[in-house]
């Protein structure tokens, strides 16, 4: 008989897998093409440099600001609970609950990087407002990840949060590639020998910047850098969603059915 724990866990996989197909295949859109040839050389380059300070920045002396902006201990309370719960009834109802919240936190913090990003664009503002996205991104992998009881502060967290971010922007094979490595990440959750967080910070920056190229050129011009400005909600969406189904996935591989035996056996 299929318990709740295993039917959860086959909820997320197919989360997974929907994500993943729609990954696969990349377009690249008609605007891009038409930005293409106005893109300064030396554009790609900020954008990188731009990221990596943004997240040294944060990771360094950001994190204690971004949770003035929500509740820590609230959430880590209303979560020991609500684990509590799912394991004492062990039924979906409960199960679900968990990642609901998970993901209206998400929600909130898309709808904010949505009106920052617009408001930004209007005002022709476009390499000054990576450092405002990279804040709401974190906040949002932040509160995903406390509501699915998990700290994001020490070098094993952060380098997690950069792959998630990383992986997320990536398609077709590589996304695949980049998934398959995270799901070994939780199966055994130990940072890499030869791991540098710089390294990594500039990876996460690079896939970042080359998803946001244009959009931020874009986002430069006034008035109507309001629709690059937009695609910050698009792309927070991408990443959050992503962060999610990830958290999702560790809290099931952690948490097993105490009744019935591993839930993802």
């Amino acid at each position: 008989m299929t318990t709740p724990w295993q039917k959860e866990w086959n909820r997320m996989q197919r989360q997974e897998y929907e994500y993943l197909q729609k990954g696969r295949f990349r377009k690249e859109s008609r605007l891009n093409r038409l930005l293409e040839k106005h893109i300064p050389d030396a554009l790609q380059d900020k954008l990188d440099l731009a990221f990596s300070k943004a997240f040294e920045l944060i990771f360094e002396k950001g994190t204690g600001v971004i949770e003035k902006t929500y509740n820590k201990n609230g959430i880590e309370e209303s979560f020991v609970e609500e684990r509590e719960e799912a394991l004492s009834r062990g039924d979906r109802e409960s199960l679900r609950h968990i990642s609901n919240k998970a993901g209206a936190a998400g929600g909130r913090n898309l709808l904010f990087s949505g009106g920052a990003g617009i408001g930004m664009g209007i005002l022709g503002v476009g390499l000054p407002d990576i450092p405002l996205f990279t804040a709401t991104m974190l906040k949002g992998i932040y509160e995903i990840a406390l509501h699915f009881g998990y700290s994001y502060d020490t070098p094993q967290e952060k380098y997690f949060i950069l792959r998630i971010i990383e992986a997320s922007l990536c398609c077709g094979k590589e996304l695949d590639k980049q998934n398959a490595q995270i799901n070994r990440f939780l199966d055994r959750p130990e940072l890499p020998k030869d791991y540098d967080q710089r390294a990594q910070i500039r990876k996460s920056s690079a896939a970042l910047s080359t998803e946001l190229l244009y959009m931020k050129f874009l986002q430069g011009v006034p008035v109507v850098g309001a629709v690059g400005g937009a695609y910050d909600a698009i792309y927070m969406n991408k990443i959050t969603k992503y962060a999610q189904l990830k958290y999702h996935r560790r809290f099931l591989i952690d948490h097993s059915d105490p009744l019935d035996g591993p839930a993802l056996a």
